[in-house]
């Protein structure tokens, strides 16, 4: 784990400054997950950190001696549950004084909510955004030693490998390939609470898919905003490919991918492993309609989105697609709908997944 600047300790510093303060006596912990799988694998590092501080996990919030939120900002409503369930937390706080509570996640890459959480939420012992995931143990050691800490990561945070991990299931893994996305997609703030494209070292994502293999792990799925824009020493086909040519008893998986960037080798790579890579793509659409497509960025047409169908269905035969829908985009008609309904009944995907818009602070308005 990567050494902070200036008279900050180190990760491994902090955790053991942690555990010497408690000095052997039990202390308990509690992680809580809002949003995507990231989110996820991002909770499972979370947790791994929260061992190597010694403290035990817990399910109940209220039980625990540090309270973990990691939290989504893709839709207001999550916000705002998030918000909703730090409050409960505050009679908590009160009668134990030295509970420690956290908020982390893509909801704290946001300046307004952090000036909320600093005015409102005076509870609230520390702060940590998806780019400084890292540096938890001096987050906790900190507000442990000064009650309260808000940490942020750089413009280009780099991408720390060893972080330990305590995984939710034996024989499921999240795998994170890659962090951040350059798409700027017009509905989505991801760009702006976890940054630009940057892709894991192929040999790193290897190592750690070989010993999950080797652990045990049966279905592994491999992660990333926009899985299919990996690029380190190879692309994600290549990645695919060689993870892929590993031995041993597993189904490989991978999301989230974006219509625009799933070239002819990719699909060749997961016809060549059937044994190995699951027969499944996720690929949303989020409209049927050309014009809203273009509002929303996404730099595809509804044409292009049928061809790439067309090819999965014909390499890969009784492939399951999955996609996502956005139902009332700014501007758009009772036609563009029609649209979108047409093309999910041309399509006929095995699931959908549909949202209503949802407006969000911190990303520019669509055209």
């Amino acid at each position: 784990m990567k050494k902070t600047n200036g008279p900050e300790l180190t990760s491994r510093e902090a955790a053991d400054a942690v555990l010497r303060r408690f000095a052997g006596a039990p202390h308990t912990a509690c992680v809580m997950t809002f949003g995507c799988q990231q989110n996820e694998a991002d909770s499972e590092r979370l947790r791994g950190m929260a061992r190597e501080m010694g403290y035990t996990m817990v399910d109940d919030p209220a039980e625990a001696d540090l309270a973990v939120f990691n939290t989504c900002a893709v839709r207001e409503h999550a916000e705002q549950k998030v918000l909703s369930r730090i409050g409960q937390l505050k009679a908590q706080k009160a009668l134990n004084p030295d509970m420690v509570i956290g908020v982390c996640g893509c909801m704290t890459a946001q300046a307004h909510r952090i000036d909320a959480l600093r005015a409102h939420y005076p509870y609230v012992s520390f702060t940590l955004d998806p780019a400084s995931l890292d540096r938890f143990p001096q987050a906790v050691e900190q507000a442990l030693r000064h009650n309260r800490t808000f940490l942020t990561g750089g413009d280009t945070p780099e991408i720390v490998e060893g972080i330990p991990v305590q995984r939710s299931e034996k024989h499921r893994a999240w795998v994170s390939v890659m962090y951040g996305c350059n798409n700027f997609c017009s509905y989505c703030i991801v760009p702006y609470v976890r940054g630009r494209e940057r892709s894991r070292a192929s040999s790193d994502i290897i190592r750690e898919v070989e010993e999950l293999i080797a652990d045990g792990c049966r279905e592994i799925t491999l992660l990333g905003q926009n899985v299919n824009s990996y690029h380190s020493d190879c692309d994600f086909a290549a990645l695919l490919d060689r993870l892929a040519a590993i031995p041993g008893d597993y189904i490989l998986r991978f999301m989230t991918s974006h219509p625009k960037d799933v070239p002819d080798d990719l699909i060749a790579v997961m016809a060549r492993h059937p044994d190995h890579i699951a027969p499944h793509f996720h690929l949303p659409v989020q409209s049927g309609s050309d014009a809203v497509l273009a509002r929303m960025n996404r730099r595809y047409t509804r044409e292009t989105y049928q061809e790439t169908v067309r090819k999965l269905r014909e390499a890969i035969p009784g492939i399951v697609l999955t996609t996502d829908v956005i139902v009332g985009f700014p501007g758009e008609t009772e036609a563009d709908f029609c649209e979108t309904l047409d093309l999910l009944r041309t399509v006929r995907n095995d699931l959908v997944y549909s949202f209503l818009y949802s407006p969000a602070a911190g990303r520019p308005p669509p055209p």
